[in-house]
């Protein structure tokens, strides 16, 4: 996903961080400055959908306008690497364990 917040408050006629932070304070949504570095300079570690729900409200847009998919930079799964079926009879015999520290009898 790219994090399209900046040309969306461009749009709107919002050019600086500090204006749509004070617009965002003004509707309770209080963000530290590094955390609207972050959310402006279009990588942000981390948004809450409450926040989420703000930021839309105050530039008067939908979700779809601040979040953009790129499904190219998703990788493409390898015709080798497909997972295969667990049938068990594959990897190391799991013997069970009593819970009380006694041993199983002997087969």
């Amino acid at each position: 996903m790219r994090w399209n917040l900046r040309l969306a408050a461009a749009n709107r006629g919002i050019w600086k961080a500090s204006e749509l932070q004070r617009q965002l304070a003004q509707r309770g949504l209080v963000i530290s400055a590094g955390k609207m570095s972050g959310l402006w300079s279009g990588n942000p570690a981390s948004i809450k959908l409450d926040d989420l729900d703000i930021i839309c409200a105050v530039l008067g847009c939908g979700v779809e306008e601040l979040l953009i998919p790129e499904p190219d930079k998703v990788n493409q799964p390898v015709a080798d690497a497909e997972p295969k079926a667990l049938t068990g009879t594959n990897g190391p015999v799991v013997t069970p364990k009593r819970r009380d520290g006694r041993s199983l009898p002997p087969e």
